[in-house]
């Protein structure tokens, strides 16, 4: 990917070197084993958070400050997530709508977020309470080395994901999914949670069509790094590692399958109105 020189977001919060600042207490390799298990097994997230900031009796703070990124690693992320607010600008002002431009917080280890606690174990994940995507970088290691999707444009379709969630959660799709909780079975809730996650890998696909055609900063290979890493955590795949078999009714991502299908469909499309996974007959 070609990124060097390019434009950094201003919405890049590093809190590593804060020496705790925004640190929840507790953790332990206890609770860091538990959450790995917890999530690869289709555990909650935003439940699994709930629950810990419980446990630890810490409140999120009402707002997150931190340094510059410095490290290459830190401005490549800068200049992906400026990418992203360049054609999730553009393509809100299509929709005559105003973007809301999402904050993204690198820490190291664990955080408090606006949805509760945070491990390195959690993954990046994206908290609508704060409008803050979250990322340990490190999470880019386990990435190549646990998963094998190397990569800098792998590491960019991560970001990408989780601000598709940003893009839901502007539009109003993750409210009407959060309301369906408590009325549907858990399985049916599940169901609900894969529409909602392939839609945000759709979402990345948009962006990387636009990266694409707009910018120009695709090479090749790009794509399939980008399309190995929506394989490597399908919900199949990770189940099949984790616990030796497939249980589709606990998905809660979608198979490596579908989450490669819709990234790509909406990497060739470019079109927002092919990415409805909610009335999609087949996922």
């Amino acid at each position: 990917m070609l990124w060097q020189g390019r434009r950094q977001s201003s919405n890049v919060e590093d809190v590593r070197r804060s020496g705790g600042k925004g640190l929840a207490v507790g953790g332990g390799i206890g609770s860091v084993i538990f959450v790995v298990a917890y999530l690869l097994l289709g555990g909650d997230p935003a439940a699994l958070m709930d629950t810990m900031q419980q446990q630890s009796q810490v409140s999120a703070p009402s707002n997150v400050e931190g340094e510059a990124p410095r490290d290459e690693l830190s401005q490549f992320v800068g200049v992906v997530l400026a990418d992203t607010e360049d054609a999730w600008n553009e393509l809100f002002r299509k929709m005559g709508k105003q973007y809301e431009e999402p904050k993204l917080v690198l820490f190291a280890d664990q955080t408090r977020s606006g949805c509760g606690f945070a491990g390195a174990a959690s993954g990046p994940f994206y908290c609508p309470a704060d409008s803050r995507v979250y990322i340990d970088l490190s999470f880019y290691r386990t990435l190549q080395e646990r998963f094998g999707a190397p990569g800098d444009f792998a590491q960019a379709y991560v970001i990408a994901h989780e601000v598709g969630h940003h893009v839901q959660n502007l539009l109003g799709i993750s409210d009407q999914v959060q309301a369906a909780r408590g009325r549907v079975s858990e399985a049916e809730y599940n169901k609900l949670s894969v529409r909602l996650e392939l839609q945000a890998d759709f979402f990345a696909g948009i962006w990387a069509h636009y990266a694409d055609r707009a910018k120009r900063v695709v090479e090749p290979g790009d794509i399939e790094e980008a399309l190995r890493a929506a394989s490597a955590i399908g919900d199949d795949k990770l189940q099949r590692q984790t616990q030796g078999r497939v249980v589709p009714d606990s998905f809660t991502h979608g198979s490596s399958e579908q989450r490669v299908r819709w990234f790509r469909k909406g990497y060739e499309t470019g079109d927002l109105r092919q990415g409805d996974t909610f009335t999609a007959r087949e996922l």
